[in-house]
């Protein structure tokens, strides 16, 4: 008993303290009365689950703030490496780790990694030999568990703690509440957000996107590329004289009928924010808390989605990304966005030669083009890139180096698409992006700029490029999602 009460006086100061390390910080760094209140009734709500499993009081503390510091570490890592801490919504990806974990283990130092190996083993190690089957020390966990989640009820019912975290700032909720507290607020404000429905998009004007007077009238296109570029962004912009120029970028944007930066809210990752907003059309600003990972909850925009707004009768949809299709569950929610063919990794040939790590931008463009050959009616082409994801390869080559040479391969796709498309001799419209900028250690850091360039092109029947008056705008991916609509003849102008 006396290992009970000690265990149930240290948990909750602890875990004050191992959250105090979670950044960013306030400058006082001591979180609110509110946050700190929380985070031990979360704190004192765990150990009472864990006190119920094992049947040990010291384990039960342990294992508290075992997790209390991993998700400390992660959410710090994730911090320095793409500008934002811990939220919910990760959470949701924790099976693509295991499946995908180069994608999320290059944010670890290797020291990290192998402190996390060694603190798991321990905690392994631990629980099997602390292990107790005392039935009374259980139930007195499942009663701790139980009278602190009526009481985390209760407190979240106030006016106070419904006041907290009202609005999406991950940053400043976690500075004055804590990172527990915030991932919990975020999660009920999350599934509150979630059950209001969707809205329909607001069709913006024409001319709030494009002056329409600058383009010359011409056929509905019959063929409609949409190029998603994992991790492409200007060289130049993001080294300096070490950047590599992208020729087939700088002539796109020469010729685009529209182009500027597209100003991505992500860095470094988040490849589905920047998706679903040029695929459903909908700013951040009106997602809520659903922002953090749109695709949690795209099920029920379906829509408001590209093909579906332009037509699933008139138009044939197909998305094409070299990838698993599990990935952020796409398997389900694109076919609900009206695309009727997905193309994944199962259609290309593994690579043989160079990184080897990911199917390359050419093939990529190889089968976009192949697609958009054979079609005998009109066609729309989404289509996500890979050969760029990183993390970029440090072992016999700098790491700037590294990603020149991929985001050149982008570029390469991009003259590749031009060429190809033009040869078509079809009305055409396409739309290049990036997704977000890469995230390289000394290199390119959160903390500035998170712009991305982007550039839609025109074609007429002959496959000539028509510039339509060359316009540059800045635009959100929700913005290109409605300005792509409108090129493509979908809307006119109103007033």
């Amino acid at each position: 008993m006396m290992h009970l009460v000690v265990s149930l006086l240290v948990v909750a100061p602890v875990a004050l303290l191992v959250d105090i390390c979670a950044r960013p910080r306030s400058v006082k760094r001591l979180r609110s009365v509110q946050g700190s209140f929380l985070l031990v009734q979360i704190a004192l709500f765990i150990f009472g689950i864990l006190l119920f499993v094992s049947g040990n009081a010291v384990l039960a503390a342990v294992l508290v703030l075992a997790v209390n510091l991993l998700f400390v570490v992660a959410s710090n890592a994730k911090n320095d490496m793409l500008g934002e801490p811990l939220l919910f919504s990760d959470l949701a990806l924790i099976g693509a780790v295991f499946r995908h974990p180069q994608f999320y283990l290059s944010a670890l130092e290797r020291s990290q990694k192998l402190l996390g190996l060694v603190a798991l083993a321990v905690l392994v190690a631990a629980f099997v030999w602390l292990f107790e089957a005392n039935l009374v020390t259980r139930l007195i966990g499942l009663g701790i568990s139980l009278t602190t989640a009526i009481l985390m009820r209760i407190s979240l019912e106030t006016k106070t703690f419904k006041a907290l975290a009202s609005e999406p700032d991950a940053d400043a909720d976690v500075a004055k509440l804590g990172l527990a507290s915030t991932l919990l607020l975020y999660w009920i404000r999350w599934r509150g957000d979630a059950e209001k429905g969707t809205s329909s998009a607001t069709d913006p004007y024409v001319s709030d996107l494009i002056d329409a007077s600058e383009c010359s009238p011409n056929a509905e296109p019959e063929i409609i590329v949409v190029i998603q570029c994992e991790s492409f962004a200007d060289p130049v912009e993001l080294f300096g004289k070490r950047g590599v120029e992208l020729s087939n970028l700088k002539a796109a944007k020469k010729d685009a009928v529209l182009w500027g930066n597209l100003l991505v809210s992500g860095f470094g990752a988040y490849t589905m924010r920047t998706e679903y907003g040029v695929l459903f059309g909908r700013e951040e600003d009106d997602l809520g808390f659903c922002r953090y990972d749109p695709y949690l909850t795209a099920l029920k925009d379906g829509a408001l989605a590209l093909p579906n707004r332009l037509g699933g009768d008139r138009w044939r949809s197909v998305f094409v990304h070299p990838h698993d299709m599990r990935f952020y569950s796409r398997h389900r929610i694109l076919p609900e966005a009206g695309f009727s063919q997905l193309i994944d990794d199962s259609e290309f040939d593994r690579p043989s030669s160079g990184d080897g790590r990911y199917i390359s931008d050419a093939a990529l463009a190889a089968k976009i083009l192949e697609v958009a050959r054979i079609t005998t009616e009109r066609t729309f082409i989404y289509a996500v890139t890979i050969e760029n994801h990183g993390p970029w390869s440090s072992e016999g080559e700098p790491l700037v180096a590294h990603y020149n040479r991929l985001v050149q391969a982008g570029d390469s796709m991009l003259g590749q698409l031009r060429d190809g498309i033009a040869a078509l001799g079809k009305p055409a419209l396409l739309a290049f992006f990036g997704d977000h900028r890469p995230s390289i250690p000394g290199a390119s850091m959160p903390g500035g700029d998170r712009h991305t360039p982007y550039a839609v092109l025109r074609f007429d029947a002959a496959g000539r490029v028509i510039s339509g008056g060359n316009q540059r705008k800045d635009l959100t991916p929700a913005q290109l999602h409605h300005a792509i609509l409108s090129l493509s003849n979908q809307w006119r102008k109103k007033g």
